[in-house]
């Protein structure tokens, strides 16, 4: 049987350093644990309920290597299977996994101090992101007191391309890395929308090369305005710090001449934390 290939842009995009996701002819790449990863990414695609045939519309792989993959990872706990819907949801397993990794995140515990007083002396949330393929991952959110705006659980999903996290992390990665992260684009949003897309990553390295930061005016959001910096850890992982208002509480004004700054400093002073 020939070997299937992965469609899915999401899938097809780069690791979180900016990399390839998979160099060719790798020996030491397994393929099969490879697809069984692709598998659990496809609940990351918006619906928390699939189907073996859903799974495969996402990832491209054939619907008996689903069918295998599903069957495995619900024996090991990271699926469920739905018997009224005959369809499979992430389970237990998965959440482990991802609360050792937020648990362990060192920069997270030691940033929040810092974060809590940024979001008291400015009215707004400060989120800590970390790149997944094509969006940007929340492992830190904290608020004003005594407010709700802009509540981002940890683990939610931001895109890449229009949010001021995203932009951050891409102007920090280098040129090999942003040429991967836009053949992937590209293919995920199609000749009609890529261009426009493009555009505002364009205009946010221009920002990022200006004044350290990059903005995202209602291009996510029409009613949010935010601003994105990265922060390069020890290890040479990039992460990004983001905060975000609505645009009637922080103008773009008051964003780009102040609070923008301000969030660049911080991102400074995280890194000089030793993390």
């Amino acid at each position: 049987m020939p070997k299937a290939k992965t469609t899915s842009p999401e899938l097809m995009a780069a690791s979180s350093d900016g990399e390839p996701a998979k160099p060719e002819k790798d020996r030491k790449f397994v393929e099969a644990l490879s697809r069984g990863l692709d598998v659990l990414r496809a609940f990351s695609q918006g619906s928390v309920i699939l189907g073996n045939q859903d799974i495969a519309r996402i990832t491209g792989l054939p619907k008996p290597t689903i069918s295998r993959m599903t069957y495995t990872l619900t024996k090991l706990g990271y699926l469920s299977y739905n018997t009224q819907l005959e369809k499979y949801q992430l389970s237990s397993g998965v959440l482990a996994l991802g609360y050792a990794y937020v648990s362990n995140l060192k920069v997270r515990q030691l940033a929040k101090p810092y974060m809590d007083e940024f979001a008291r002396h400015n009215n707004m949330s400060i989120g800590l992101t970390c790149r997944d393929r094509l969006h940007m991952i929340y492992v830190e959110n904290r608020l004003p007191p005594e407010t709700s705006l802009l509540r981002m659980d940890i683990g939610k999903r931001l895109p890449l391309a229009t949010t001021s996290a995203g932009r951050a992390y891409y102007c920090a990665i280098s040129d090999k890395g942003r040429k991967v992260i836009d053949d992937a684009m590209a293919i995920k949003y199609g000749s009609e929308a890529w261009p426009q897309k493009k555009e505002g990553l364009d205009r946010a390295m221009e920002d990022y090369k200006q004044y350290g930061f990059c903005l995202s005016l209602g291009e996510w959001d029409r009613n949010i305005n935010s601003a994105g910096v990265p922060v390069h850890l020890q290890d040479g992982t990039i992460m990004a710090l983001t905060c975000a208002a609505p645009s009637y509480l922080v103008p773009a004004e008051k964003l780009r001449d102040s609070i923008a700054h301000q969030l660049a400093m911080l991102a400074s002073d995280i890194e000089s934390l030793g993390v």
